[in-house]
C-alpha cells in the first residue's frame, strides 16, 4: 500500500432527487438503496481501501451527518471527518482538504471521488485509478476519469479530449455543460468525448498551485489557517472563515480553467445514480419492464413502474405504466417517471406546504 496515496469522499450532498428516501437529515448517501447490503458511502470506502491506507481517507460532509458518517464507518477517526459548516460547493472543500493533507505529505497523490455513485467492475476501477495515480504524481496535472458514453444522455457533463493523442491518458481539450438531445447525439458520432463522472485524481501541488492561480481570493483565505490545519484551533478557524469562502464548483474553479487537465477514459461501467430512473435503469430486465425493491406487488395492466417501500409492503397497481412509487414512512410518493427531474421542485412544495420534516 503506498502511503503517498489518500482519498477525498464527497458526502455533503442532500440527494433531493431521491425524496421521500433522501431527506435533510439522512441523505442518499446512507442509505442501501440497491439493496447490496452496504449504504453507498460503505461501497465508496471499501472500494477506496484497496489502495489507499484507510487513515488516509477523509470524508467531507456537513456537519449535521457527523454521527452518521461515524455510525457507519466506525474505524474512521474524528480527525478524518471533515465538516463543512457551510454550504459552498466543491471547489472550498477541495482546497481545504488538500491543504489539510499538504501539511501531512507534501508528496500526496489524491483521488476525490463522489460517495454516491455505483461501479460494480471494482478492479478495472482500481486499475484505472492506480495508472492516474502514477501519471498525476509524475506530472503536474489535473486528472479526471471520464466514462465511454452509451447512449446521448442529456443529464451529464461532457468532457472533449484530444483523439490525436495515442497514449491512453488523453489531454482534455474542453468540458461541455450538460447538451440537448441533438448536440449530445453529436458527441457520442464524433466519439472523442466522455461523461463527466466528477472524479479527480491530482498531487496536492498541483491542485493548490491550481487555485492559487484561478482563485487567488479562496486560495488566500485558507491559506491563512494553513497553521492551524490538524491541530485542535483548526474548528475555530473553520467556524469564523469558512462561510466568506466564494460558492464555487472545482469544475468551474479551476479544471475548465486550467491548460494542465488530462483525462483517462475509465473501463469500470458506472452509474451516477442521480434519480430513481438511473436505479430503474440498472434493474428493468424483466419482460414487463416494472422494477421492485423492498415490496411485494401485484401489478395488472401496467409495465415500466419503479417501486419501492420503506418496509417490503405489498403494493398493488392495476392500468399504471412509467411511474415511481416510492413509500418511505409518512410519505407516499407517486410520480410519472419521464417527469422526474421535477421531484426536486416538489420536494421544496412539500417542505413549504407541509414542514420541513418531511424533507
Amino acid at each position: 500500500m503506498n502511503n503517498n496515496h489518500y482519498a477525498i469522499i464527497m458526502a455533503g450532498g442532500v440527494g433531493s432527487r431521491f425524496w421521500p428516501l433522501s431527506t435533510q437529515e439522512n441523505p442518499k448517501q446512507f442509505h442501501d438503496i440497491l439493496g447490496s447490503g452496504d449504504t453507498l458511502i460503505q461501497k465508496t470506502f471499501y472500494r477506496l481501501i484497496e489502495f489507499v491506507p484507510t487513515e488516509n481517507i477523509l470524508i467531507l460532509t456537513n456537519s449535521r451527518y457527523k454521527e452518521l458518517v461515524h455510525e457507519q464507518l466506525p474505524v474512521l477517526s474524528d480527525e478524518q471527518i471533515v465538516l463543512e459548516p457551510d454550504m459552498r460547493n466543491t471547489g472550498p472543500c477541495i482546497l481545504y482538504a488538500a491543504l489539510k493533507i499538504k501539511k501531512k505529505n507534501e508528496n500526496a497523490v489524491m483521488i476525490v471521488a463522489p460517495s454516491d455513485h455505483w461501479i460494480e467492475d471494482e478492479k478495472s476501477f482500481a486499475k484505472n485509478v492506480k495508472k492516474a495515480f502514477e501519471f498525476s504524481a509524475k506530472n503536474n496535472v489535473l486528472m479526471t476519469l471520464g466514462i465511454k458514453p452509451t447512449f446521448p444522455n442529456t443529464g451529464y457533463g461532457y468532457i472533449e479530449y484530444d483523439s490525436n493523442v495515442k497514449e491512453a491518458i488523453k489531454p482534455v481539450i474542453q468540458f461541455r455543460e450538460k447538451p440537448d438531445y441533438k448536440t449530445a447525439k453529436e458527441f457520442i458520432t464524433q466519439g472523442n468525448f466522455l461523461w463527466n463522472a466528477g472524479i479527480f485524481i491530482w498531487s496536492v501541488r498541483s491542485v493548490i498551485e491550481a487555485f492559487e492561480k484561478n482563485k487567488p481570493e479562496l486560495y488566500k483565505l485558507f491559506c491563512e489557517g494553513e497553521e492551524v490545519y490538524n491541530t485542535d484551533f483548526e474548528d475555530d478557524f473553520v467556524r469564523d472563515n469558512y462561510g466568506k469562502a466564494e460558492n464555487v464548483s472545482v469544475d468551474y474553479a479551476i479544471m475548465e480553467k486550467s491548460e494542465n487537465v488530462y483525462v483517462l477514459p475509465a473501463e469500470f461501467d458506472w452509474n451516477d445514480l442521480g434519480t430513481w430512473g438511473s436505479v430503474y435503469d440498472k434493474f428493468a430486465t424483466s419482460s414487463d419492464e416494472n422494477v421492485v425493491l423492498k415490496a411485494k406487488s401485484i401489478i395488472d395492466n401496467g409495465k415500466g413502474n419503479f417501486i419501492r417501500t420503506h418496509d417490503n409492503k405489498i403494493v398493488a397497481v392495476e392500468g399504471l405504466n412509467n411511474y415511481v412509487i416510492v413509500d418511505e414512512k409518512e410519505v407516499l410518493l407517486i410520480f410519472p417517471r419521464e417527469k422526474e427531474q421535477e421531484i426536486k421542485e416538489l420536494r421544496e412544495r412539500i417542505g413549504k406546504n407541509f414542514g420541513n420534516e418531511y424533507i
